[in-house]
């Protein structure tokens, strides 16, 4: 149970932020410590401005950062972005990308990348793409990396006709992502026979150490076709909604700007900056300026991302102020 829950990983986490931050801890002791780190873990906040390296870590930290994007972006679909014809708000990659480094800083491009080819089929990373599209590719890019990896290797066998069964499984996670070559997909007649496919990817399921999708959904999904290309096959994975259940992190499309739990914690901030915003003196607009900045509360968090907050709080406060002294 230990190692299937992956308790040693957050063990030694909590003790390298234990030994860390040991002189601020010591003011509210040890215990309190580790209860509000495990309640982190468990609330899927503790990935919050982590390296990248923790928070692909385990399957939860995975899932975690998933439902923590999706919260917290998920107001991009639909009042931010580039509008288009169709009504839909739209970024590219790139755009994505930084949305997910405010996240985690470190979080590399590769990844972004990935996913968007997904959407877009081809390298044109220029290209819009909404919310909804991205979300979904970048989850089953990000949540099963290991898994598609040997999946284009596969791929490429089965292409040039080897035994794909020499394929090596990834079996490093120190974050280190390599390239994939993106297989041509162009012509729709060219693929692979779904049900060797299959027998293919039901074996790499069985020997992987990592996260597959479930067997029985991937059989549904290439029954349905004779040839299967790789970029449909990872179209099929992110539009699959069993698939995405499975995965348990984010909810059906239909329910995707929906999150009743989030709009009711924005609503009691609106509500406390408005009080304060009321209570203060109306004829004074020096008073107004000087009303204090921060007054909602923080989400429990460990240790190490209170302070980078804390780091980002200060450059914030540095930037403010020189442009206060440029308008001077």
């Amino acid at each position: 149970f230990a190692a299937q829950r992956h308790v040693l990983t957050y063990m030694e986490d909590a003790v390298s932020q234990l030994l860390e931050n040991r002189e601020d801890i010591s003011q509210y002791g040890i215990a309190r410590f580790f209860t509000e780190y495990f309640n982190s873990v468990r609330q899927g906040t503790h990935i919050l401005f982590r390296e990248f390296s923790f928070v692909q870590a385990t399957p939860h930290n995975r899932a975690s950062f998933l439902r923590t994007f999706w919260r917290c972006f998920r107001t991009v679909g639909k009042n931010g972005g580039k509008y288009s014809s169709i009504c839909c708000y739209l970024l590219t990659a790139q755009e994505y990308h930084c949305l997910l480094q405010l996240l985690c800083p470190d979080f590399p491009m590769e990844l972004t990348q990935k996913a968007a080819r997904i959407v877009l089929m081809d390298d044109a990373m220029d290209c819009l793409m909404s919310f909804s599209d991205f979300l979904f590719a970048f989850q089953i890019q990000f949540y099963y990396s290991e898994f598609l990896e040997s999946v284009a290797a596969i791929y490429q066998d089965l292409l040039a006709g080897k035994n794909p069964n020499t394929v090596i499984v990834p079996t490093s996670s120190s974050g280190q992502h390599r390239q994939r070559q993106p297989p041509n997909d162009c012509n729709p007649l060219e693929g692979v026979e779904a049900s060797l496919f299959y027998q293919c990817l039901e074996s790499l399921c069985d020997r992987s150490k990592y996260s597959c999708p479930p067997s029985a959904l991937v059989k549904e999904m290439l029954s349905s076709v004779q040839r299967m290309t790789f970029y449909g096959f990872l179209m099929a994975l992110a539009k699959d909604q069993g698939i995405n259940r499975a995965l348990g992190a984010l909810p059906d499309k239909g329910d995707l700007f929906l999150d009743p739990a989030m709009d009711q914690e924005i609503e009691k901030l609106v509500a406390q900056v408005s009080g304060l915003s009321v209570s203060g003196p109306a004829s004074s607009s020096a008073d107004t300026a000087n009303m204090p900045a921060r007054n909602s509360p923080r989400i429990n968090s460990p240790w190490k991302p209170l302070h980078h907050r804390r780091k980002m709080d200060a450059e914030s406060e540095g930037s403010n102020e020189e442009t206060d002294s440029s308008e001077n």
